[in-house]
């Protein structure tokens, strides 16, 4: 500080008896400390920035009414309710957005491939149980049909997991453990089971077509037996193969998987009942596709009535299966499986009837299996769908229960 420069205390102490001898300033007067005019007018008729007015000199200026900035916080807050002006004070509604921009969940970054393995996989179980009829039945043609349609299938599905996977190794290192509560390495494990005895009761088929003699005589009287043995051990294990893929998409974190997990393999077991029945109409003859028509009666009511509990009994978790791409194919689906059977059971003796009934039961399941892995894959990708079910799960456990000790309760409570 300079030596020059009075102190602090010394201002203070001449600003203070200045102000006593002069007395206080009123407002208007120049110096003073009240409201202060311009070029702009007064307060109550100025129309600059951080002007203020009183109700009463508002009107007589034919301005809107805005109370000055002396007025308390409380009075001003009381004049904007009044008055209508003012900020909003509710709450705008809340928007389901996360961080980034980005979801809650992150969606199955599963693609085509992996709805592909679905449809494959429950049509290689609904051959197999078709051909197992057929054998019993003594059907060779729906047999025969049932266990080439297998083969081919589970072959296709094979290849279409290993595309997911990336390498043929990672299909091999699945099966270094067996655990019974994942749904994937079981489902690795029966496909490894399934695979090869339907393999072995598809070369059987071609029995009939080897020489008599020699080694490969041999093979003509051997395989027919073992495909036989090969084709019921394909059948016991094709329930399993037909319905672990909808365990396993129960068993991931997306909201319309998850909640669906009663129905899912409910809807794929009908819907490989009825792609395998739609193999047999499509290449048995009419005399022998007598069990494919009960199968496909069997599978298209289990599949019906899972895919309407879908979509009436999850609430919220329903939406993603009728609305988009997943509510067209759903509905694709629906019509297609009533057209198959009511073709399979109108057409017992039209070849051709039976052959659209079977490409019908065929598109139907394609549209099903499809609808429900796009339907999964909106749900996780709204957030909707994982905040308001958690939130209505939350308010369940909070509301109180019933008071069992309230009036006209028992000595226990009861």
């Amino acid at each position: 500080m300079s030596p020059d420069r009075p102190a602090v205390g010394d201002l203070f102490r001449r600003f203070r008896e200045r102000l006593a001898a002069e007395g206080p300033a009123r407002p208007g007067e120049p110096g003073g400390h009240g409201p202060k005019t311009g070029t702009n007018g007064s307060r109550a008729t100025g129309t600059g920035a951080g002007v203020a007015r009183t109700d009463t000199e508002a009107a007589g200026a034919g301005l809107a009414p805005q109370p000055p900035r002396d007025v308390p916080p409380a009075e001003r807050r009381r004049g904007r309710r009044r008055g209508g002006g003012g900020e909003q004070l509710n709450v705008p509604p809340a928007e389901f957005t996360s961080y980034y921009g980005r979801p809650i969940l992150k969606a199955p970054v599963w693609k085509w491939d992996i709805a592909a393995y679905l449809f494959t996989g429950g049509l290689a179980a609904g051959s197999s149980l078709l051909a197992a009829g057929g054998q019993l039945t003594g059907r060779p043609a729906l047999r025969r049909a049932g266990r080439v349609t297998s083969l081919a299938a589970v072959s296709a599905s094979t290849f279409f997991l290993i595309h997911d996977l990336g390498r043929p190794a990672r299909f091999h290192h699945m099966l270094r453990v067996a655990k019974l509560t994942s749904p994937m390495s079981m489902g690795t494990w029966i496909l490894s089971a399934f695979g090869p005895a339907a393999g072995v009761a598809a070369v059987a088929e071609a029995a009939s077509r080897l020489p008599e003699r020699g080694v490969l005589g041999l093979g003509r009287k051997l395989l027919p037996p073992a495909g036989n043995a090969a084709g019921l051990v394909a059948a016991v294990t094709a329930p399993a193969l037909a319905t672990y893929t909808g365990v396993l998409l129960a068993d991931t974190a997306v909201p319309s998987w998850h909640e669906a997990y009663p129905e899912l393999p409910v809807i794929f077991a009908g819907s490989a009942l009825a792609s395998g029945a739609g193999v047999g109409l499509l290449a048995a003859p009419t005399g022998q596709a007598g069990p494919a028509r009960r199968l496909a009666v069997a599978g298209a009511a289990l599949e019906l009535w899972g895919a309407h509990r879908v979509e009436t009994r999850m609430g919220l978790l329903s939406e993603p299966y009728a609305t988009g791409t997943a509510g067209k194919l759903l509905r694709a689906g629906r019509t297609l499986t009533a057209a198959g059977v009511l073709g399979a059971l109108v057409g017992r003796r039209s070849r051709v009837l039976s052959g659209l009934s079977g490409g019908a039961l065929l598109a139907a399941s394609v549209c099903t299996r499809f609808g429900i892995f796009h339907g999964g894959v909106a749900s996780a990708r709204d957030p909707k769908y994982t905040v308001v079910p958690q939130r209505e799960r939350a308010g369940r456990r909070e509301r109180p229960g019933p008071d069992v000790n309230g009036p006209g309760a028992g000595p226990n409570g009861g």
